[in-house]
C-alpha cells in the first residue's frame, strides 16, 4: 500500500452538507447522527446573536467580530463566509482536522461557499447540496419559524437563489420533499464512502486471498 492509500485508509469521512436556510439541514444531520453515534458534529463559530433555545458550545461558538477577525488571521478556520450579507460563520480548524486523523467521522453544515473552501483544503471532503422540493416549500418553512421576521425570510430566500446557482460544484444531492427519505439518502452516501476502496486495507486482504488461492 502506498504512503497516500495508507494515509487514506486510515482517516474519518468528511461530510459537508450545505444547501438553503430552512431546507432541513440540521434535521437531517441529527437523524444521520441518531443512527451513526460515532459521526462527531463540528461547532462553527458564528458572529450572530443566539436564537431562542440554541446553546453556546453546543449549537455554534457565538463570537464577537474581533475575535471572529482574530481567527481568521491566525489560520485558526477551515472556512469562514458572510452569511446574508450580515453575519460571518466559520469552522474551526483544529477540531476536524484531529478527529480525521484518529479516524473518527465529521460532518460539517455549512454553506455553498464554505464548502468550496473546504473542498480545497480537504479534497477528500464528500460535498452534499440538500434541496427544497419547489421554492414555495422552502418559503412556507421559513416564515413557520417563530424567529424569523418578513424581511429575514426575504434575505433568505435571496441567499437561497444563490446557492441554486452552486448546486453543480456538490458530489451529490438530496431532495428533502420527505424527511425520512433524505435521511435514508444522506446515510446511503455516508456507508457508500465508508466503503470506497482508498479507504480500506485492499491491499492487505488482496494478498491474504491471492495466498489462500495458491494455497
Amino acid at each position: 500500500m502506498s504512503g497516500a492509500d495508507a494515509s487514506a485508509a486510515g482517516r474519518g469521512v468528511l461530510l459537508v452538507v450545505a444547501g438553503p436556510s430552512g431546507v432541513g439541514k440540521g434535521t437531517m444531520i441529527a437523524g444521520l447522527r441518531e443512527r451513526h453515534h460515532g459521526i462527531e458534529w463540528s461547532v462553527s463559530c458564528t458572529t450572530r446573536r443566539p436564537r431562542a433555545g440554541e446553546v453556546p458550545g453546543q449549537d455554534y461558538h457565538f463570537v464577537g467580530q474581533a475575535e471572529f477577525r482574530r481567527m481568521m488571521r491566525d489560520g485558526e478556520l477551515l472556512e469562514w463566509a458572510v452569511v446574508h450579507g450580515t453575519h460571518f460563520y466559520g469552522t474551526p480548524r483544529g477540531p476536524v482536522e484531529e478527529a480525521l486523523r484518529a479516524g473518527r467521522d465529521v460532518v460539517l453544515e455549512i454553506d455553498y461557499q464554505g464548502a468550496r473552501s473546504v473542498r480545497r483544503a480537504m479534497p477528500e471532503a464528500v460535498l452534499i447540496f440538500v434541496a427544497p422540493p419547489s421554492v414555495a416549500a422552502l418559503s412556507e418553512r421559513l416564515e413557520g419559524r417563530s424567529t424569523e421576521s418578513e424581511d429575514a425570510v426575504e434575505r433568505r430566500l435571496r441567499s437561497a437563489r444563490t446557492e441554486f446557482r452552486h448546486i453543480g460544484m456538490f458530489q451529490y444531492l438530496i431532495v428533502n420533499d420527505d424527511l425520512g427519505c433524505a435521511i435514508d439518502a444522506l446515510e446511503a452516501v455516508f456507508r457508500a464512502e465508508k466503503q470506497r476502496l482508498r479507504r480500506t486495507c485492499w491491499r492487505a486482504l488482496q494478498g491474504d486471498l491471492l495466498r489462500d488461492m495458491e494455497g
